[in-house]
């Protein structure tokens, strides 16, 4: 849900210099949607796609209403949740994370859209891996298909978690749908069958909120990593050709 808002807003905003009709019913690349009152309207002419601003509110909303019905009701809405910026810019932190942010906004760590959220093969210090159950984001690392295609392939790393059954998380590697490799449960610095993941300089942890559980990987005070590459401070990558 989030990815599909943020890229509906890119959308919207690359293209400001085409409108629409309010008879049309699909959308081409150098067409768009604006807030001034251009929508799509379904083949039928039963749904409206548009913009709309309910009650007293000054936020304006993407959704989709009945066209016909007096009332128009509002069937489904798009950003409900997320923010709006004046000012949006696109920052890469030294972290490696890539972020959209209101540029007026005082804290310039509230961001409206953040890479970390959505990793693919590799793991940096600062990410987490897991469930944050305020968006339903559930993050996770995907090897690529092939050493020449970046999409994502068939081995998953991730965190499973049933706090239901009153079980400890556990760190798999899935295979498609089955899972490849168990590194067996928890127990506060490492996850026992992962003696690789040193806690020298950096806090392997698993963080339990109301509102999230995730695995992150947090650099010990100033320490950091010894490695070749200085801009390299650490990460953890699922890597296809080596699990094969």
């Amino acid at each position: 849900m989030a990815v599909f808002t943020f890229v509906l807003k890119i959308f919207i905003s690359l293209f400001l210099f085409h409108s629409l009709s309010s008879a049309v019913y699909t959308i081409s690349p150098f067409q768009s949607l604006s807030n001034d009152g251009t929508t799509l309207v379904s083949e039928e002419g039963s749904f409206v796609l548009g913009f709309f601003t309910p009650g007293n509110s000054k936020n304006s909303y993407v959704g989709i209403w009945y066209k016909n019905i007096p009332v128009q009701p509002v069937v489904w809405v798009a950003n409900s949740s997320s923010k709006q910026a004046r000012k949006p810019v696109v920052e890469l932190l030294e972290s490696g994370n890539l972020v959209l942010r209101d540029e007026e906004d005082t804290n310039s760590e509230n961001y409206l859209w953040q890479s970390f959220d959505y990793p693919s093969d590799t793991m940096l210090p600062g990410m987490k891996m897991g469930w944050d159950f305020r968006t339903g984001i559930r993050r996770s690392l995907t090897a690529w298909k092939s050493w020449d295609d970046p999409c994502p392939g068939d081995f998953i790393f991730g965190i499973e978690f049933a706090p239901q059954l009153n079980t400890l998380p556990e760190a798999y590697i899935w295979n498609g749908t089955s899972k490849f490799y168990r590194t067996v449960s928890w127990f506060g610095l490492s996850f026992s069958g992962s003696p690789d993941l040193k806690s020298n300089f950096y806090y392997h942890g698993i963080v339990y909120k109301n509102d999230e559980v995730h695995y992150t990987k947090i650099k010990l005070g100033d320490l950091t990593c010894q490695s070749e590459e200085p801009s390299v401070i650490g990460m953890v990558s699922v890597d296809l050709m080596e699990i094969v």
